[in-house]
C-alpha cells in the first residue's frame, strides 16, 4: 500500500503514522528523516542539503524530489511506504507522481487529517515532549502518568519554545494555504481520504483503516 499522511501541526499524524507502519507493514518516511540520514552518512545528496540547510535557505524541490526518491527505491518500499511532510505543494506532488510513473508504481490514498483551527492551537500549546527519548503527551488529551515525568523512560518532559498561541497559529495558517491546493489536486484524481481528526485517537486509526479497506 502506498499512502501520503497530510494534516496540520497537531493534528496528531505521529501517533496514526505509527499505527498505520504497524498494520500494513509498510515503512514510514519522513523527509526530516531522509535529510537527517544523508547528513549524517555524508552522501552527495545530503552535501548539498547542508549547503541550502546551513545558508537558512529552503532546499529546493529538485533536490528534495532526488531525496525522497533516493529512499523509495530501497527494498523495503517495494511492497508500499507511508509518506509524512512530502510534498507540501502542487509542484513537488506533480514530480513525485513522476518519480512514481518511472518506478512503474502509484499512490493509492492520500490520507488528510482535518481538524479544526483552534483545537489544533490548544493541542499544541499542551503539548510536552521528554527531553530523553522524545516521547509525547499533552496535559488534557494524553497526560504523563507522573506530572512532568515520561511514561516511556522517566525523562523530564518540557514546552517547545515556539508552542506559544501566536506562533503556533502562523505555523499552521502557512500549512493551511499550502496544503488547500495539494488536497484538491489529490481530489481530483480521486485518491484523497478524508478524515475526521477531531475524534478520539482510536476513531481517527478506525477510520483510516475502515476506508483502506477497500485498496488492494
Amino acid at each position: 500500500m502506498r499512502l501520503i499522511l497530510l494534516g496540520p501541526p497537531g493534528a496528531g499524524k505521529g501517533t496514526q503514522a505509527s499505527g498505520i507502519v504497524e498494520k500494513y507493514k509498510v515503512p514510514h518516511i519522513s523527509t526530516g528523516d531522509i535529510f537527517r540520514k544523508n547528513i549524517k552518512e555524508g552522501t552527495e545528496l545530503g552535501r548539498k542539503a547542508k549547503e541550502y540547510m546551513d545558508k537558512g535557505l529552503l532546499v529546493p524541490d529538485e533536490l528534495v524530489v532526488e531525496i525522497v526518491k533516493s529512499r523509495l527505491i530501497e527494498e523495503d518500499c517495494k511492497a508500499g511506504f507511508l509518506l509524512d511532510g512530502f510534498p507540501r505543494t502542487v509542484v513537488q506532488a506533480k514530480a513525485l507522481d513522476s518519480v512514481l510513473d518511472g518506478m512503474n508504481m502509484s499512490l493509492d490514498k492520500v490520507i488528510n487529517i482535518e481538524v479544526d483551527t483552534d483545537i489544533l492551537i490548544s493541542r499544541a500549546v499542551g503539548r510536552r515532549i521528554c527531553k530523553d527519548c522524545g516521547a509525547t503527551f499533552h496535559i488534557e488529551f494524553n497526560p504523563s502518568k507522573a506530572e512532568n515525568k515520561c511514561d516511556v523512560c522517566g525523562g523530564e518532559l518540557y514546552q517547545r519554545a515556539d508552542d506559544n498561541e501566536e506562533t503556533v497559529s502562523k505555523r499552521i495558517q502557512v500549512y493551511l494555504n499550502e496544503t488547500k491546493p495539494l488536497a484538491e489536486y489529490y481530489c481530483e484524481k480521486g485518491i484523497l481520504l478524508n478524515v475526521n481528526g477531531e475524534q478520539s485517537i482510536d476513531k481517527v486509526f478506525d477510520d483510516i483503516v475502515d476506508a483502506l479497506g477497500s485498496v488492494e
